[in-house]
């Protein structure tokens, strides 16, 4: 079924039979996949899956939506996916429900069904397996996670109802060929609470942050050891300045935060040597708006950067280098219209080299404004340095369907960093960006309001 595309393709190019005899013609073999994708779907809150593929006159080809094995089908009234990652051939989501886990919520890993053979010097991408659940935890027991994260390859999800968050390695159950291992050991850690926001260091500590605006938990961050041996508490704690903590990332022995009044950071204690009062936590002052401090909800990193959008009424991307002793953002004003708001960018070094950071400006909820994407080079001189950094497109994107923290546009990449993929949930698309020309080339219908990817493989090459 899934390759019957080609089959019709292939007739439609007149393919001869040779010899002139009256035997069916054969059927030519589908192009190689050069990525497969896992979709969200908000409507049904389901995940499914589809190859990309090159077809004729090099145009991209998306196979159809198929279900993953063995997902279990869930309830859109009462439950919602969050997050999802991709690490180790492996792709994990986790689900949440609207009783506050009391219904049913957690977390399923998938195989993905794509290996990758490393031969040193080059390595072979594989879709020969279709993707299937091969663990997964779903009760009323898992604290209604809101957050999945990737740290050093692992994933770590957190129980907000557990005031703590579960570390998965994908390790336990495969391998880079996509062979299942069988069932891994999820390890529970304790640290955080409310609406957890979590950066792990090195696969060695976690800084597990409250979401309390005041009361004993303002501004409250634990630190936890975490990997195997470990005594999975936390070793101490300590507080930031202000609440309403909403973010936290890992970059260069840093650990940084997103309180309500700029961003704060603090050294990384990987060997747990401080006590909650020795931790010198810094501030950042990001400046105000009206008469509030300017703050931001998430950050990313890439390499020695940690980068995050911040302001309503004027936004700008900000960029921290945090190998610098005392981090200073460098902010670049965003060409975010009216009726949209921009979102937590995404960073990818193209094939050709090139470093872009990439922006959703999402329409809000009951807008007519046009969603678009915007394109930022960080790095336009190639110096390592991203004060220099401009924005060199806005492109006109597909309808968002922006509902609380769902709705939003995501963007994943194929291996190779030749495309990246973006959903357009509002429209029922998903969308194609060539990260060489930096333009749309393909457009799919996928139907229901596709949400949330991720992606695993790339193009592969003969030897």
């Amino acid at each position: 079924m899934r390759c019957a595309l080609w089959f019709v393709l292939t007739a439609a190019l007149g393919g001869a039979v040779a010899g002139g005899d009256d035997k069916a013609p054969a059927r030519a073999k589908p192009p190689a996949p050069i990525v497969r994708l896992f979709v969200q779907d908000m409507k049904t809150c389901s995940v499914k899956w589809a190859d990309v593929r090159v077809g004729a006159d090099q145009k991209l080809v998306l196979d159809p939506l198929a279900d993953v094995a063995g997902f279990k089908k869930l309830d859109p009234a009462k439950q919602k996916l969050v997050q999802m990652r991709e690490s180790g051939s492996l792709v994990c989501v986790g689900v949440r429900d609207d009783a506050d886990g009391a219904f049913e919520s957690g977390w399923v890993l998938m195989q993905s069904g794509v290996g990758y053979a490393d031969h040193g010097d080059h390595g072979h991408w594989t879709y020969k397996t279709a993707p299937a659940v091969i663990d997964s935890r779903l009760d009323a027991k898992q604290g209604n996670p809101a957050h999945l994260y990737r740290y050093d390859g692992w994933f770590y999800l957190a129980n907000d109802k557990l005031n703590g968050y579960t570390r998965i390695d994908p390790e336990g159950y495969a391998t880079n060929e996509a062979r299942s291992l069988g069932k891994g050991k999820p390890q529970f850690v304790t640290g955080g609470g409310g609406h957890i926001t979590l950066a792990v260091v090195d696969n060695t500590v976690g800084y597990a942050c409250w979401i309390d605006g005041g009361g004993p938990n303002k501004g409250r961050v634990d630190v936890s050891p975490v990997g195997i041996g470990a005594r999975p508490e936390p070793a101490y704690s300590f507080a930031l300045p202000s609440g309403g903590i909403h973010g936290a990332a890992a970059c260069a022995g840093k650990v940084f935060f997103a309180p309500s009044a700029g961003v704060c950071w603090a050294d990384a204690d990987t060997g747990l040597k401080l006590t909650g009062e020795r931790v010198k936590v810094r501030h950042i002052d990001l400046g105000t708006e009206g008469d509030k401090p300017r703050r931001t909800g998430a950050f990313v990193t890439h390499g020695h950067h940690v980068l995050f959008v911040t302001g309503k009424e004027a936004p700008n991307l900000a960029v921290l280098d945090a190998k610098s002793a005392e981090p200073k953002p460098a902010f670049l004003p965003l060409a975010v219209k009216k009726g949209t708001h921009a979102v937590t960018p995404e960073v990818v070094t193209s094939a050709d080299g090139k470093t872009y950071a990439l922006v959703f400006h999402d329409r809000v909820k009951d807008s007519d404004a046009a969603d678009a994407l915007e394109v930022i080079a960080l790095d336009p001189n190639g110096d390592g340095d991203c004060s220099d950094m401009k924005s060199v497109k806005v492109l006109a994107v597909g309808r968002s369907a922006v509902e609380g923290h769902f709705g939003h546009h995501d963007l994943a990449f194929d291996a190779n960093r030749k495309y990246g993929f973006f959903t357009n949930p509002g429209d029922g698309t998903l969308s194609v960006l060539s990260l060489k020309t930096l333009d749309v080339v393909a457009t799919f219908t996928v139907g229901g309001t596709p949400t949330a990817l991720a992606a695993r493989g790339g193009e592969d090459h003969d030897d």
